[in-house]
């Protein structure tokens, strides 16, 4: 009888390529200095935490270029009517959703502008659905179901870069026409070649080996932050730094439109209340009201001409004197 060793195994799995693959990557690398770290006392690894975290900004610094490159192009497509799509597995999907989700209340987006795709749907926000990641015809059917146009902007997130899925999404986006982005954490990832933007954040090994929920979500999470945020800005929904086209849906929202409407005008409460009632709460409609000297409906045209941004409605609005 012939006897299989661990590593004759390993292979017939078909592991033994993966588990090789994965010992090339910055994000799995293992750092012997912290071998024994659940040794220390618990502020000393909170410490620890604290410095590795800190080197993530510069890491998203080295990369603005990218970044900008990939906003800029983002933006033109989404002025056309496109839609921005986040696409990854795991923490790399969870962070594209939270991204989307958070545009409608931030930017008054319709929930269809802005959209994230996980591997395995929605459950696998909160589980793990076997083997989702690991299928690019998955991310393909995903993007279908969406009606993708080359005006789509497609946002492929994984830390180590390999992940099918990710990769799967920039590929059949890519051959829709639509704008590519790859964001990763490793040098020369499969998905930035994939991509027609690469943005490759390389915050080095975690501090739990290939732990990437940590550094490397962190600096997804910042660079998420920009491409949403500045794109948005771009398309007018902000005032200089106020969320102008800000949805008040709760008592705090509310109360955050008067304080916008008070810090664009300086206008009195009553004068507020009164341009808010005018414009049917639209913040931005509400200072183009009382900036430019016009009405509600004449506000809402303006707006609609200067596709939304405040500063081109303002400069067309018919002042008297």
């Amino acid at each position: 009888m012939t006897s299989t060793t661990g590593a004759d195994r390993t292979a017939s799995d078909g592991y033994g390529e993966l588990r090789a693959q994965l010992a090339t990557l910055t994000t799995e690398a293992f750092r012997p200095e912290l071998a024994e770290i659940d040794q220390l006392d618990t502020i000393e690894i909170a410490r620890i935490m604290n410095g590795e975290d800190q080197s993530v900004p510069a890491a998203v610094g080295a990369r603005l270029p990218e970044i900008a490159a990939a906003i800029d192009g983002t933006a033109e497509r989404m002025a056309r009517g496109g839609r921005l799509i986040y696409a990854g597995a795991g923490t790399a999907g969870r962070l594209g959703v939270l991204d989307a989700s958070e545009c409608p209340p931030t930017f008054n987006t319709d929930p269809s502008e802005v959209i994230g795709l996980i591997a395995g749907g929605p459950t696998a926000m909160v589980k793990a659905v076997e083997g989702a990641e690991d299928s690019k015809e998955l991310a393909a059917a995903d993007l279908d179901g969406l009606d993708l146009t080359a005006d789509d902007t497609v946002v492929g997130i994984s830390a180590s870069g390999r992940t099918p899925y990710a990769i799967g999404a920039v590929e059949h986006a890519r051959s829709k026409g639509a704008l590519t982005i790859g964001l990763s954490c490793n040098a020369d990832s499969a998905l930035g070649a994939a991509a027609e933007h690469s943005i490759e954040v390389v915050v080095g090994p975690e501090l739990l080996t290939g732990s990437t929920r940590l550094k490397a979500g962190t600096a997804q999470k910042l660079v998420l932050n920009m491409l949403s945020t500045i794109t948005m800005i771009r398309l007018g929904k902000t005032y200089g730094n106020l969320m102008v086209d800000v949805r008040a849906s709760n008592e705090k929202l509310r109360a955050r439109s008067r304080r916008i409407v008070s810090l664009a005008t300086g206008a009195s409460d009553e004068e507020i209340e009164a341009a808010l009632a005018a414009t049917d709460g639209e913040v931005k409609n509400a200072i183009l009201t009382i900036l430019g000297q016009v009405d509600g409906p004449t506000a809402a045209s303006l707006l609609t001409a200067s596709d939304g941004h405040l500063r081109a409605a303002l400069a067309a609005a018919p002042r008297t004197t």
